[in-house]
Order: structure tokens, then sequence, then C-alpha cells
């Protein structure tokens, strides 16, 4: 990055921000800090109204605005692409939302930028697998809850778990203060406080029903930082699989987040996983039929066989 273009994005981190430090300017840029202090020099000799000193930070005045800068097609790409991935993924008031900020995008773009960045667009294509969370519940689901986080309220839920509990039910309804959304592996999650478990839990969009935002206010605790926030790893219970090398890939795709490490054996390929319950990854190493074998624990390969003996009653 020339001088030039370290204090056009100077200008730009500026209006971005209310406050900021010239050591943090320097890190983010990747040079010294008395560099920074001759670009905002600079800057201010140049028209800019910049507030601030040294040691204290820097902001504009309010009212400034810089004009519109010109994107090169790679960020019309990245724009754009971003835009498709909101459009398909997110609940339908951001959806229409993406798709008019697509146009306004292509609207501003030069003639040679936007056939450059369409041409780029054409060798690319976003694609996501219809699954339970592309239904229209689920889209209707993570407006409410988005709208709920803004708003501080509690929501209200019936939730579908994957186990029963000891009462034997598999649903239960739910009080949660929901800190914020993430998506997994094209599964919407809801990160919040559980008013029944006392704790932070995690709540699968497609397991929801019923759901309803409460009039119920909540406070975010001050350390919670959704993005730096890390879940607990409770997948304390081992599972080893011997697999033939044929289906190695495929179980590497489909189960690597239960993986441990994996072994090389002259009698095949050995999967060490780590899960919360063998019973968890049950169905996915039933669908690899004969070309696996579960070595460890007991109990999970007294559960295959039964499972195998009950698919063999119907042919």
């Amino acid at each position: 990055m020339n001088k030039t273009e370290r204090q056009l994005a100077i200008t730009l981190e500026l209006q971005r921000t209310k406050l900021i430090r010239a050591e943090d300017l320097a890190a983010q840029f990747e040079t010294s800090v008395r560099t920074i202090y001759r670009d905002i020099q600079a800057l201010s000799e140049a028209g800019v109204p910049i507030a601030g000193a040294p040691g204290h930070g820097y902001s504009l005045m309010e009212g400034y605005f810089l004009p519109p800068v010109s994107f090169t097609a790679e960020e019309a790409v990245s724009l754009l692409m971003g835009a498709k991935f909101i459009e398909q993924r997110w609940d339908t008031a951001y959806g229409i939302q993406a798709k008019s900020a697509q146009r306004k995008i292509e609207a501003i773009l030069p003639e040679a930028v936007r056939k450059q960045s369409t041409r780029v667009q054409e060798t690319m294509r976003v694609l996501h697998p219809m699954g339970p969370d592309t239904t229209g519940m689920v889209r209707s689901y993570l407006n409410d809850i988005r709208n709920a986080i803004l708003e501080q309220r509690k929501i209200s839920l019936m939730y579908l778990k994957k186990m029963p509990g000891s009462d034997g039910k598999r649903s239960n309804h739910r009080v949660v203060s929901p800190y914020g959304l993430t998506l997994v592996r094209e599964n919407w999650v809801l990160i919040g406080r559980c008013d029944l478990r006392q704790d932070i839990r995690h709540f699968r969009l497609s397991r929801m029903s019923e759901l309803s935002v409460l009039e119920e206010k909540f406070g975010l605790p001050p350390d919670f930082d959704l993005n730096r926030y890390q879940p607990p790893d409770d997948r304390n219970e081992h599972v080893l699989v011997r697999a033939k090398t044929e289906v190695a890939d495929k179980m590497m795709e489909t189960l690597h987040f239960y993986i441990d490490h994996v072994e090389e054996h002259e009698d095949g390929i050995h999967f060490h996983f780590r899960v919360r319950y063998p019973e968890e990854i049950l169905r996915h190493l039933l669908g690899l039929g004969g070309d696996i074998e579960v070595m460890e624990p007991e109990s999970l390969r007294v559960r295959m066989r039964e499972m195998a003996k009950n698919i063999l009653k119907h042919y």
C-alpha cells in the first residue's frame, strides 16, 4: 500500500470509527506511529477536518463525509457475491435489501469495471444445499430472533432435542435471552442464555417451533463478545472405528468435526472420534454399511448390531 492509498484508507477508517488511536492505525496498516502522525498532518493540510491529538485518538469532525469511492472489479465481485449469499441464507427482509444493494452497486460501477466483474461472476456461483434451514419457517424465525436480539427481548419456544430427556420426551419449552446468531455447517444456530438451564446454550432454528418474542427484556453480559465466543468442548467420549480405505475420504468430510486423530494400519484406517455420547454419530456410521466396523466402545457395537438387525427385518 503506497502513501496515497494509506491516507485514503485512514480517512475511510476515521469515517467508520468515532475515535481511533494512532497506535491502532499503525497496527492496522502495518506501519509506524510516526508515519501515521505524518499522514494525519498531510490529510489535515489537504482540508480533511480531523480532530484530536497524539496519545488521545483522532476523529473526523461531525458532518464530514468522504464522497463515494470507485470499486475495483475484485472489490465489486466481493460485494456482489456477498450480497447473493445474504439473499440466499438470511431472512426475507435482508434478502430484499441484499437484492437492492446488488442493483445499487452495479448501477454505480463504471462500464469497464461492470463488464469485468460480470465476467468474473460468470465463473463463480454461490450454491447452498436445500435443507431444513432453507424453509420458510426458519427464515421467519431468523427474522424474529434477529429483531429480538437488537431489541434485547427474550423469546419463548418449543425445542426438539437430539436425545430424549430424563422424562422420555424430546421436546420441551424454553425461554431464552438471545445473544447472537451463527451459521454452522449450513445450519442457523442461536446462541443465548437459557432460563431453564441457567447458562449459555445453542439452539438450531430448524428444531424450533411455536416461537414468540416476549415483552421481557434482558441485558447482554458486558464480557460477552460473539466474535470471540468459544463454546466449551464437552466431547469427552471416545469412539474407535476401523474403515476401508475407499470410504476414508467420505468419513473425513462428513465426520470431520468429531475426528480426534486418524491412524493407518494394515487392517484399514483407524478413526478416533471424540463425541458427547456415542449415539451422536450412530446414523452416520450406519450409512457406511459394511465398509466400517465400530471397535470401541462395546455399547456402540451393540447398538450398531441391534439397528442392523432391525433393518434386516424389512428385507
